[in-house]
């Protein structure tokens, strides 16, 4: 549940599918997951791009290991603290792990609440879920975001919700506000990090190579400075004059 979660954060279904089944093929438990160089989760982890969530599952398996005995824990409290955890990964483990009834809130699901019931707050969001539905009610809410009440053209008149819908009620103020967008992804900082990486996997990257690995040869104050995030972020180590992964 937790290694799907990460891979979907920010990443297509269709991308996740096959390296989810490869992965957990590769690490089918916390404590070999644990046991594993980092380095060996971070190849493992190729296409699916964000390669820092890699990381933290690495960290956070080890931390599983460590402190609950290579089970994941089963409250709220003790998820948050581990490594790579948010507010939105914890619930969604709780609720699609456990079992337990709490709303789990991705961008889809705010929209959902927010416009069928007002609600935008994670208490309420809580106070809506049916008692020993929690599954049930977030799968719901979210696969209703996802395909029916989308940000643009919301399709109302196929909506089980609709008539209970304050926003539709409303003659359609949309309450809910999208975040916004993100930056561009070509020619940034992240992309010659991925494409970094993606060369660490393959094998070391000597120093003097880095400018053309990471797509800008007549750059290479940028190239270097960005290596170093890479470094400090724990994908990447030096080896005299040469990267590799941790």
């Amino acid at each position: 549940m937790l290694v799907s979660e990460l891979m979907l954060q920010q990443t297509q279904v269709a991308r996740v599918v096959p390296k989810y089944s490869a992965f957990l093929a590769a690490f089918p438990t916390p404590a070999v997951c644990a046991a594993a160089p980092a380095g060996d989760v971070v190849r493992a982890w190729a296409g699916l791009g964000y390669n820092r969530r890699a990381l933290n599952l690495h960290r956070c398996a080890v931390a599983v290991v460590e402190r609950h005995g290579g089970s994941l824990p089963s409250t709220l409290a003790e998820l948050l603290v581990l490594p790579g955890i948010g507010p939105y990964t914890a619930r969604a483990v709780l609720a699609f792990a456990f079992g337990e009834d709490v709303g789990v809130i991705d961008v889809n699901a705010r929209r959902v609440l927010a416009r069928a019931f007002a609600s935008f707050d994670q208490s309420s969001a809580d106070a809506l879920v049916p008692p020993g539905c929690g599954w049930a009610w977030n799968s719901a809410v979210l696969d209703l975001g996802a395909t029916i009440c989308t940000s643009r053209a919301p399709k109302c008149g196929r909506c089980p919700m609709a008539a209970e819908c304050a926003w539709r009620a409303a003659g359609g103020e949309d309450p809910f506000v999208p975040s916004a967008r993100q930056s561009t992804f070509e020619g940034s900082d992240r992309q010659g990090r991925g494409r970094l990486v993606d060369a660490l996997r393959a094998g070391s990257v000597a120093a003097a190579d880095l400018p053309a690995v990471m797509g800008w040869p007549d750059d290479p104050a940028r190239a270097s400075r960005v290596a170093d995030t890479l470094v400090r972020d724990g994908l990447a180590r030096r080896e005299g004059d040469r990267l590799c992964l941790p």
